[in-house]
C-alpha cells in the first residue's frame, strides 16, 4: 500500500507513531510522512534539526515531508498558535508538497490537538483515499480537564468541530476501550471504531536484561529510587507528586527522580525549592529514548500519575506499556483504565488520583517489601505486557484492517 502518515509529532520526537511507521516500512509498504518541525516537549526547535535539517528528511528510507510551524514555546497563547500554524501549513504548504501523489490510505496519529486531522480530511478528499485516525486524546474533554478551555460555549464549539472530524473519518482507532462510547457520541452510532492500544517501544522489549544502569540514578544508590519518566505537564499532577514527597517519613531513604521535561518544569523547580525537597525530588532532565532502559533498570519502582478527572480515568497512559515491559514494579496514582491494568497485572501498587498521602504510603510499603516480592511484581508486569500489548500482534491486526479499507 501507498500510505500517507500525517502527524504533528514525529521523529526525532519520541512517539509511538515512529514505531508504527517503522513497522509499516519494514512490511514493504510505501510510506510518506507529513509532519511539522521537532520541538516537543521543550517547546524549542531541536538543536540537531536546526543544525542540519536534511538529516531528518528521510526515516528508514521513507520520505519525511516537513511543513513550517511555530514552536510550542511556553504559555497558552504560544501553544494555540503552534496548533493553528500546523493546521494552516498542512492545508496549504502540505497540500502543495503532496500535489500529484497518489495514496491508498491516510493515517493520522492524533494526540492533542484534534485540529491536526483537518489537513488529512483535505487529503482524503483530494486523494480519494480512506482515512484512519488513531485517537489518543479525547477532545473537548481533555481541554476542559487541563483547564485550557473553561467556557461551556467554547467547549460546545470544539465538540461540533470534533463531530465534523469524526464523521469524515473512515475508521477510528482508540487507545482505550473506555473511549468507544465517547467517540460514538460525536461520530454517530454507526461509526467504525475499534480498540487499538499502545505498546512498549522496541527498545524496551528485552526488558532490563543486559542493560547497564544509568549513572545519573546510581549516584543516588543510597536510597530507594522511584523514577517518573516522561512529560512534565499539567495532566501528570505534579502538585500531588510533590505532596507525596512531603508526606514521606523524614527518615525514609527514598527519592523521586524525574526523567523528562515539559511545560510545568519551571513550576516544579520552584516548588522543590519552596518546599525544601531538593534532596527528596530530583529533576534529572530529558534524555533520548535510547537511554531510557538504563534509567528503568536502575529504578526500584516506576511512577505513573494522572490528574483526577473522568476523562483521564478513561485513559491508559502510554508509559504504562513501557513500564510493564521493563519488568520493574509500578506505582500508580491514577484512576480507571490505567489503574485497572496495573492491578489486573499484579504489577505494583495503585492509589487514587490526586492522593499524595496515599502515594507516599504505597512508596514506603514498596520500599520495605522483601526484594523477592518486588522481583515477582516485576515479572508479572512483564508477562502481562507481553500478553496484552504485543507490538507485532497489534500491528498485524492494524495492517489487516488497513488493507481491507484500501481495497474497497
Amino acid at each position: 500500500m501507498r500510505i500517507l502518515i500525517l502527524t504533528q509529532y514525529f521523529w526525532p520526537e519520541n512517539f509511538r507513531i515512529n514505531d508504527l511507521a517503522s513497522d509499516l516500512i519494514a512490511r514493504g509498504h510505501q510510506v510518506t510522512i507529513l509532519t511539522g518541525l521537532p520541538n516537543y516537549p521543550s517547546g524549542k526547535l531541536f538543536d540537531e534539526y536546526r543544525a542540519n535539517p536534511d538529516e531528518f528528511s528521510r526515516f528508514e528510507g521513507a520520505e519525511v515531508v516537513r511543513i513550517p510551524m511555530l514552536p510550542r514555546g511556553s504559555g497558552s497563547l504560544r501553544l494555540m498558535t503552534n496548533y493553528a500554524s500546523f493546521v494552516i501549513s498542512g492545508l496549504t504548504i502540505g497540500a502543495w508538497k503532496l500535489r500529484g501523489r497518489k495514496f491508498d490510505l491516510i493515517f493520522v496519529f492524533m494526540i492533542s490537538p484534534i485540529t491536526a486531522v483537518l489537513p488529512a480530511i483535505l487529503q482524503r478528499r483530494l486523494k480519494r483515499a480512506p482515512l484512519f485516525v488513531w485517537i489518543l486524546d479525547l477532545w473537548p474533554e481533555t481541554l476542559e480537564a487541563v483547564g485550557v478551555v473553561k467556557s461551556p460555549r467554547l467547549l460546545a464549539l470544539v465538540g461540533r468541530l470534533v463531530s465534523y472530524i469524526y464523521r469524515r473519518t473512515d475508521h477510528i482507532l482508540v487507545q482505550s476501550r473506555s473511549f468507544i462510547d465517547n467517540v460514538r457520541t460525536y461520530a454517530g452510532k454507526g461509526a467504525a471504531v475499534s480498540y487499538f492500544p499502545g505498546w512498549a517501544e522496541p527498545i524496551f522489549e528485552q526488558g532490563t536484561q543486559g542493560v547497564g544502569k544509568a549513572p545519573e540514578v546510581m549516584r543516588y544508590s543510597d536510597s530507594f529510587n522511584v523514577v517518573f519518566a516522561g512529560n512534565v505537564g499539567e495532566a501528570q499532577d505534579f502538585p500531588a507528586i510533590l505532596d507525596a514527597a512531603e508526606a514521606l517519613h523524614p527518615d525514609a531513604k527514598i527519592r523521586i527522580l524525574i526523567v523528562g521535561d515539559g511545560r510545568m518544569t519551571p513550576w516544579v523547580e520552584d516548588q522543590i525549592e519552596r518546599r525544601r525537597l531538593s534532596d527528596r525530588v530530583i529533576l534529572l532532565g530529558r534524555f533520548p529514548l535510547e537511554r531510557m532502559p538504563s534509567f528503568f533498570t536502575a529504578a526500584d519502582a516506576l511512577l505513573v500519575s494522572l490528574k483526577r478527572d473522568k476523562i483521564f480515568a478513561m485513559t491508559i497512559p502510554g508509559k504504562v506499556q513501557s513500564y510493564l515491559a521493563a519488568g520493574v514494579p509500578l506505582l500508580g496514582m491514577l484512576d480507571g483504565e490505567g489503574a485497572r491494568v496495573i492491578e489486573e497485572a499484579g504489577a505494583g501498587l495503585v492509589n487514587p488520583s490526586g492522593d499524595g498521602a496515599a502515594l507516599a504510603r504505597n512508596i514506603e510499603t514498596l520500599a520495605t517489601m522483601a526484594p523477592t516480592e518486588r522481583v515477582a511484581m516485576g515479572a508479572k508486569a512483564k508477562a502481562y505486557g507481553q500478553a496484552e500489548f504485543d507490538r507485532a500482534t497489534l500491528l498485524t491486526e492494524l495492517e489487516a484492517k488497513m488493507c481491507d479499507f484500501a481495497m474497497k
